[in-house]
């Protein structure tokens, strides 16, 4: 995805006709990659159908969201630029009104939602391989799509129809503004950090939630953070292929896990043990009944084990970070809090720590 250097608006006749000439040399692509192709964003090439096959809704997203444990079953999808997370469940157990950060906690949809990237919201009909696919998609201001939400044969289609038309914006316009994502915080040089006091941090740690304000702290990116953790096995770098040995593994011996997605607006979070685990088309892939992965595995560029301390004991995870030092997918054992990490699981990561041992 392009991002914008200062607010834009494309104009629509051009973009449209520049759309379908891509359509007809490329019939089955999607609207990311055709966005990518155009130089321009998702959320440009979707307002053009405002009016036809995309309806604006009023960018009321606590309450959207808070209506749709009455859809019935859905199938939730999160994604960045090379990882895309679908999981399929009714969106439970809402908390969505109380500060910056949103939930769900369920079973099968949970969510870490972040409201500060949130800008738009539509009710957007698709042709599908069965016919109308129906979804709420959500954008951020710099025109990427945060959350898409589809129906299935399972869901409440008049409940959806209700929803739509309870928050139908009263301007239904093809134009959008799209605004820069904040250019990224340059990482200082190592020498700079106060790295004795970052390791003494690090090893004084009682939840993993707590990593992200050591970051800030200290200054430190992800990635500088783990090439400074303390000695010991905190984080080891592995290599690009160890989320393949880790979900392959997984599958084989039907160990619960779970994996968390991600972009600026959202997380997406699926626990439990994972069985297809196939290569596809260029991509890397589970594909389960009620739960997808799709990873473009040669943007991988660091792997990572990463061990930090908790009340309830050590906690270990593969993440897995691109090109740009972002995070585009993480993986531990399945736990909740007040419970141990599962003793499979440590087994499994110190085995693909070992296969990439120097």
């Amino acid at each position: 995805m392009s991002i914008i250097t200062e607010p834009t608006t494309t104009p629509a006749t051009d973009l449209r006709a520049r759309w379908a000439e891509l359509l007809q040399e490329q019939p089955t692509l999607r609207i990311r990659n055709a966005a990518q192709a155009l130089g321009v964003t998702e959320l440009e090439l979707l307002v053009l159908g405002v009016g036809k096959s995309v309806v604006r809704l009023r960018p009321e997203f606590a309450a959207i969201l808070g209506q749709l444990e009455s859809l019935g079953p859905l199938m939730a999808l999160t994604r960045n630029d090379d990882v895309v997370h679908e999981r399929h469940g009714i969106y439970l157990n809402a908390s969505l009104d109380k500060g910056p950060v949103g939930l769900f906690v369920g079973r099968d949809i949970d969510l870490r939602i972040f409201w500060g990237s949130w800008a738009h919201a539509f009710a957007v009909t698709e042709d599908g391989p069965k016919g109308p696919r129906r979804s709420l998609q959500f954008f951020a201001h710099d025109g990427s799509a945060i959350h898409k939400v589809y129906l299935t044969e399972k869901s409440h289609a008049d409940a959806y129809d209700g929803l739509v038309a309870s928050f139908t914006h009263e301007v239904q316009s093809e134009k959008v503004v799209v605004t820069a994502r904040k250019p990224r915080t340059p990482e200082m040089p190592d020498t700079a950090v106060d790295v004795s006091g970052l390791r003494e941090a690090w090893l004084g740690l009682k939840d993993t939630h707590d990593f992200h304000m050591l970051l800030g702290r200290f200054r430190v990116s992800r990635t500088q953070a783990l090439r400074l953790a303390p000695e010991g096995g905190h984080a080891v770098r592995v290599g690009g292929k160890a989320l393949r040995q880790v979900l392959s593994s997984a599958a084989e011996r039907a160990l619960p896990i779970m994996v968390f997605v991600g972009n600026p607006g959202m997380i997406q979070i699926h626990t439990g043990a994972v069985k297809n685990v196939v290569d596809a088309r260029g991509w890397f892939n589970v594909l389960d009944p009620e739960f997808n992965l799709h990873v473009r595995e040669e943007a991988i560029t660091e792997s990572w084990i990463v061990r930090k301390p908790t009340v309830d004991g050590m906690v270990t995870a593969l993440e897995c970070y691109d090109t740009n030092g972002d995070q585009i997918v993480q993986v531990f054992g399945a736990r909740k809090p007040g419970i141990p990490e599962l003793t499979e699981w440590r087994n499994l990561a110190a085995e693909v720590e070992n296969a990439w041992r120097p």
